[in-house]
């Protein structure tokens, strides 16, 4: 089966052409003799450019790959812009399964007798299918009301597909890694890896709903943003791993433009609300939706002057801790006021790049790239093509990999480019910098410190009382351990007198047995030789004393 596959993959490289991007000192000899043997495989399409050949052999490759070129096509770092923009063009259009195979499954998650108990007009026709799973509607009737949902299928089968297909991408990452002059900065096998942990995430749909639950309670707090974001209700009593039960949501796709237009939307106010979701996920919440592409963004456009959003699909979501949150909205304040200096301390402060470096190096190198940026009008630059660009700077010294702000740049990247998909006068940063500003003042400034005193208040309420009793015992712990001390260095005291009379008694009885010696060789003396022992006799029992 590997085999097979191993040999389909490389199949579609030669007939797209793509061993003509390894250079030719780095092709071994094998395969220049393989490339010309099958000669008539060879480069099928060469009226493409080689993006897209390298788009077109994923596709062909299947949804897996599909998946993964995806993914590739955030990692602007890793790739050239061409290719970037070509794998952003891969459409997860994936032929349906069966009806009747999705209700086998979702009778063995469920419960058959459950299943046709609660629910009713389920459509064995699939109202969407994509590469891990496919949906279908149906109305679930409980607690005497009826409400329509979707039930979201797992491919059967698929995770043994996944697990394969990944196994000879790491192969290939290999190959790549070896061959390929700039195969160490690309890091393929980290970057499979990378794709690994995610789709396997994705696989289990209990993850995802309880992903979907906390991102609704985060927006349902009757805050001032909340309402700008709707996720659909999850009914995780009939969800398991491989089956999603959630309402039905009715909303106009994203990039259904001319729709939205048609309706009179207010689109500038609609791709403002969309930056201040973003920032809002990410720095009022920490949790922030990391797969935000036009399929699994709607709107909802029931009033026109006040459109909101509607996010499906939570499979992957991102992070952020304290530290990480503060660094990178300083960063962010400090890119708009074009401060380099601090945006490499808050890189080395953050630990985000070496201790080492050096900050007037590194802060050349950020000026070097974003200081032609900046001569275009706000409006004309890309906030995440900035964030790439700085993200590729900290590389060249040494920054790791960090998984969270890969996450962000990529979803970043999503937001920005239907920003202005709905509102091309999109200027994000305008839209973005009051926001962060806010923030990082509500973070560092008074109100913060009052705030933090007042969450901690029922702490120290409850603490107080046991103060007295923990000041005692660490002033107790203390005399002991004082004590401890003046016995113990009392002891060293009385062993290294002891060790001082021990080395004099030994030079006395070497003496007093050389002088003894000599009396009996040279006076013929034993009667002094036995004095003069036994005056080193009684000193030596006077000194162990």
């Amino acid at each position: 089966m590997r085999s097979l596959r191993i040999y389909k993959i490389v199949k579609t490289f030669l007939q797209y052409g793509l061993d003509e991007l390894l250079p030719s000192k780095a092709v071994p000899w094998y395969v220049k003799v393989l490339r010309i043997s099958i000669f008539w495989l060879h480069n099928k399409h060469k009226d493409k450019t080689p993006a897209q050949r390298f788009r077109l052999a994923i596709e062909s490759l299947g949804p897996v790959f599909i998946k993964f070129g995806q993914m590739l096509s955030t990692r602007r770092d890793l790739l050239p812009e061409e290719f970037a923009r070509e794998l952003a063009l891969l459409q997860d259009q994936v032929p349906p399964f069966g009806g009747e195979q999705a209700i086998k499954q979702i009778h063995a998650a469920i419960g058959k007798d459950i299943f046709e108990q609660c629910f009713t007009d389920f459509d064995v026709k699939p109202l969407a299918s994509a590469s891990i799973a496919q949906v279908h509607t149906a109305t679930l009737n409980d607690d005497q009301s009826s409400t329509e949902v979707v039930i979201k299928v797992l491919r059967p089968g698929i995770e043994k597909t996944i697990v394969a297909d990944i196994n000879v991408m790491l192969m290939f990452a290999g190959i790549i890694a070896k061959w390929l002059p700039d195969g160490k900065r690309l890091r393929p096998k980290e970057v499979v890896n990378e794709y690994r942990k995610t789709i396997l995430d994705e696989l289990d749909l209990n993850r995802e709903a309880a992903n979907a639950i906390q991102l609704k309670r985060n927006f349902t707090q009757g805050r001032e943003q909340d309402h700008h974001l709707y996720v659909p209700e999850v009914y995780s009593s009939y969800s398991h791993k491989n089956v999603l039960v959630m309402e039905r949501i009715y909303g106009i796709g994203v990039g259904e433009v001319e729709t939205l237009q048609s309706l009179g939307v207010d689109m500038k106010l609609l791709a403002e609300r969309g930056v201040e979701v973003f920032f809002t996920q990410v720095f009022r919440d920490s949790f922030f939706h990391a797969d935000m592409h036009p399929g699994n963004v709607f709107v909802n456009a029931t009033n026109p002057a006040d459109p909101t959003w509607i996010a499906i699909d939570c499979g992957i979501v991102g992070t952020l801790n304290k530290e990480d949150k503060r660094y990178l909205a300083e960063n962010f304040v400090a890119f708009f006021n074009r401060d380099y200096r601090k945006v490499a301390e808050l890189h080395v402060d953050s630990g985000w790049v070496p201790a080492e470096t050096s900050v007037d190096e590194f802060e050349f190198a950020i000026r070097t790239v974003c200081e032609p940026i900046f001569n275009k009008p706000l409006a004309e630059i890309s906030f995440g093509q900035v964030l790439v660009n700085l993200f590729n700077t900290a590389r060249r010294f040494n920054m790791e990999v960090q998984p969270q702000l890969v996450l962000l740049q990529k979803t970043l990247l999503y937001i920005e480019g239907l920003g202005r998909q709905l509102y091309p006068q999109l200027d994000l940063w305008q839209t973005a910098k009051p926001f962060l500003e806010n923030w990082v003042h509500e973070q560092m400034g008074f109100k913060a410190v009052f705030t933090k005193v007042k969450d901690n208040l029922p702490f120290w309420n409850e603490k107080i009382p046991e103060i007295p009793d923990l000041v005692y015992d660490v002033l107790q712990t203390t005399k002991d351990a004082n004590q401890k001390q003046t016995a113990l260095l009392a002891e060293l005291h009385a062993q290294q007198q002891r060790s001082t009379r021990a080395i004099v008694l030994a030079i006395m009885s070497a003496g007093a047995l050389v002088a003894a010696t000599l009396s009996m060789i040279y006076l013929a003396q034993p009667w002094s030789a036995l004095a003069i022992v036994a005056i080193a006799a009684i000193l030596s029992k006077s000194l162990l004393k």
